[in-house]
């Protein structure tokens, strides 16, 4: 999303990770996406470096104006939420503990996000920012585990901020497939 709002032209290519091309590993040898190459051979690795990066190219709704706050909700996020919501989402595979448990330990962030959008429509106030985009993905993987018990969930703030963002265009042109 930070891309395409950015408007830098890339070549987006699919990859299979089952069979990764030979391209990828050969500038990103860990083999994960999102890669970034840049014409002068730079690689970037992570989305946040990528978003970010693409942001300082150009911010015109200033996404990186938010700070601290920002930081520490994306902190969370990439940390123990990421943690959590892969152990929610294949809980089969986390035999330790129930899927329920894992749904329940994630929501200690659903709420700290429920609590900022209850004062404010985005994550560090009125206006979109890193922050949101950064989120974003793992809440809609999240309220996709189970959709109805997320919608019904005591995270109305959540799931309007939520379906918010599936709604812009911008999100309309990402997901063309």
């Amino acid at each position: 999303m930070a891309i395409i709002y950015s408007g830098i032209p890339v070549e987006i290519r699919e990859v299979v990770l089952k069979n990764k091309p030979q391209h990828l590993l050969d500038i990103s040898p860990k083999g994960t996406v999102p890669v970034l190459q840049l014409a002068n051979g730079v690689v970037i690795e992570e989305s946040l470096d990528i978003m970010r990066w693409a942001l300082a190219q150009q911010d015109l709704g200033h996404w990186l104006r938010v700070g601290v706050e920002a930081d520490r909700l994306i902190q969370w996020n990439d940390g123990d939420f990421k943690q959590t919501l892969d152990r929610y989402k294949y809980a089969d595979r986390y035999p330790d503990f129930s899927q329920a448990y894992y749904r329940q330990q994630a929501e200690v962030f659903l709420t700290e996000l429920e609590t900022q959008l209850t004062g404010s429509r985005y994550l560090c106030g009125n206006e979109f920012s890193l922050a949101d985009v950064a989120i974003f993905p793992f809440i809609r993987q999240f309220a996709g585990v189970d959709s109805d018990w997320f919608r019904d969930s005591a995270y109305p703030a959540l799931n309007r901020w939520l379906e918010a963002i599936v709604a812009t265009d911008l999100f309309g042109r990402v997901m063309v497939k």
